[in-house]
């Protein structure tokens, strides 16, 4: 069986798409490979995303904020691109959307 590819791309690859990658991990099984990345990644994952992802039992402190010039170059089942607009190149997918997430960075862990 052929594993599923799903990539998440936001801005710094230090929230949403972190999470994002994250909850591909846990619902998607054996059956499926999860990656995230930057258009302009900084290079850390931002410490709110990590101690909420820690309230459902998954450890984000092991991930790495990453650039799309760090994920494998293969073509994604699906691509969901979150706030990076133009900034986000080209990614070779069956499928893609724009999901209009705002970025949680500066938003209270409420």
């Amino acid at each position: 069986m052929t594993k599923k590819r799903f990539l998440f791309v936001c801005v710094e690859n230090s929230n949403r798409s972190q999470m994002a990658e994250a909850f591909a991990r846990i619902h998607g099984g054996e059956g499926g490979e999860a990656f995230s990345a930057g258009s302009r990644p900084s290079g850390v994952v931002n410490p709110k995303a990590i101690a909420s992802m820690a309230e459902t039992g998954y450890d984000l402190s092991r991930h790495g904020s990453k650039s799309l010039d760090e994920i494998p170059e293969v073509e994604y089942d699906f691509v969901a691109t979150m706030g990076c607009g133009d900034a986000c190149p080209f990614v070779r997918a069956r499928k893609r959307a724009d999901w209009q997430i705002p970025d949680p960075k500066n938003l209270t862990p409420d």
